[in-house]
């Protein structure tokens, strides 16, 4: 069986937990590689609505290994929480199902006052944070004081990366955000307290991803938000702090890139985005607002509303490329029935000149008028539809036209939340 990748091709929010949990099943491993609790997936079983931030969507199935790896960033207290409400609905009844790298980054109390303090002296420019402490930990992580998993089996090492650390960032919170400064000791002592709950599933990920695929194991690595907010490939600096793109799959996991055998990119049918940044596509209207609510868009972590607008095919265009799309997996066409009209963005029009790729700075963005195709739109309630042939014609051709401008196969349809509301035309998993 192959080992797949599965990324979100929007700014996230593309139901990523909805497909990685409908696949999980033909899985043996499920790896989580970047970002922190700032991604949310939302999964309907058996009519309960289940929320996700850290473990993997593979812990709702048993005998399945779900590893969170070295390019995520932990907040311990989230890890627990999530952990003892998926025991409170029933699931997770084996430590043995989770596995956390050693290698993975903490989130500390320190950088989520940080987050916030900076979000809130920064009012004009406003990233859209949600104050998770993902960017600071993962600044920590790349001037080297971070705190990483590993250390909590060492409390005198970690006792001084913790003051090492604060040394700098107390200076920062105390002097440019005029916060009160945070103590050491209690940081380092709530931190072994919270260890004795986690300390059980830290492990050397690279060995066993090794060692399990060498034995035939297959892997599916999942990916958090989208490609358009990945720190290099993304809407800069409306971005998240990591890399969400394919390519970050090995990294963050700890294997080689030839071990994956196929990439697959989620996509609304339509698009979204959470905070600040430009959307070319966004809808001001009354469609924009049908969209919000019939597609239930807000955000499964802040709540916030999520911006609405057509499909976007030039922003999708860029995510096919920097991720070398194998197929496309296509999430709530079902909130697109009852649209006299579906429209699609094939070009940008900036400054009378129409360009076709997704420019890599703000002010082109904000410039932008896009370019539009109309289509039919469809009436028919799809939500029973099972196979590609019971979608109406004008679905089917919405579908063809997005497979014609992307050049790659749109491989699966989800029809609505369920699990089994899904059409499948080619399986990830198939040989």
């Amino acid at each position: 069986m192959p080992n797949i990748v599965i990324v979100g091709i929007q700014w996230g929010d593309e139901g990523k937990g909805k497909i990685v949990d409908l696949l999980a099943d033909h899985a043996d491993i499920i790896v989580r590689f970047q970002g922190g609790n700032n991604a949310g997936h939302t999964l309907v079983v058996d009519d309960k609505k289940i929320i996700l931030h850290l473990i993997p969507s593979g812990i709702l199935h048993p005998d399945k290994l779900c590893i969170i790896g070295n390019g995520v960033v932990v907040d311990p207290e989230v890890l627990i929480e999530e952990i003892e409400s998926l025991r409170g609905q029933g699931f997770f009844p084996d430590d043995a199902m989770l596995r956390v790298s050693s290698e993975a980054h903490l989130i500390m109390p320190y950088h989520k006052l940080i987050d916030h303090a900076r979000e809130a002296k920064n009012a004009k420019g406003k990233i859209g944070t949600t104050g998770r402490g993902i960017g600071p930990a993962y600044e920590d992580k790349a001037t080297r004081v971070g705190i990483r998993m590993c250390d909590l089996a060492n409390p005198g090492f970690l006792k001084e990366r913790i003051e090492s650390a604060l040394a700098e960032r107390n200076f920062l919170l105390t002097r440019y955000f005029d916060q009160s400064p945070v103590d050491p000791r209690e940081v380092f002592d709530r931190l072994m307290a919270l260890s004795e709950k986690i300390t059980q599933y830290i492990a050397d990920i690279p060995a066993i991803l090794a060692s399990r695929i060498a034995r035939g194991a297959s892997v599916m690595f999942e990916g958090a938000q989208g490609t358009l907010l990945d720190i290099d490939h993304g809407t800069f600096p409306y971005v998240t702090s990591s890399h969400t793109v394919a390519g970050c799959a090995a990294t963050g996991a700890g294997i080689g890139p030839t071990m994956i055998d196929a990439v697959y990119g989620i996509s609304k049918a339509y698009t979204t985005r959470v905070g600040g940044g430009p959307f070319p596509t966004e809808l001001f209207d009354d469609i924009g607002r049908c969209l919000q609510e019939k597609g239930t868009e807000f955000g499964a972590t802040t709540g916030r509303k999520r911006r609405c607008g057509w499909f976007d095919a030039v922003a999708a265009q860029h995510s096919v490329r920097v991720n070398s799309l194998s197929g496309i997996i296509m999430t709530k066409l079902d909130v697109l029935s009852g649209l006299s009209s579906l429209m699609i963005c094939t070009g940008y029009e900036v400054d009378g000149r129409l360009i076709d790729e997704f420019p890599s700075d703000i002010p082109t963005l904000d410039r932008v008028v896009p370019r539009y195709i109309e289509l039919p739109g469809f009436k028919d309630d799809i939500g029973k539809a099972r196979d590609y042939s019971d979608l109406p014609d004008n679905a089917r051709n919405y579908i063809d036209k997005i497979e014609e401008l992307l050049a790659v196969p749109v491989t699966m349809i989800s029809v609505g939340a369920e699990r089994t509301q899904t059409i499948i035309r080619r399986h990830p998993f198939a040989p």
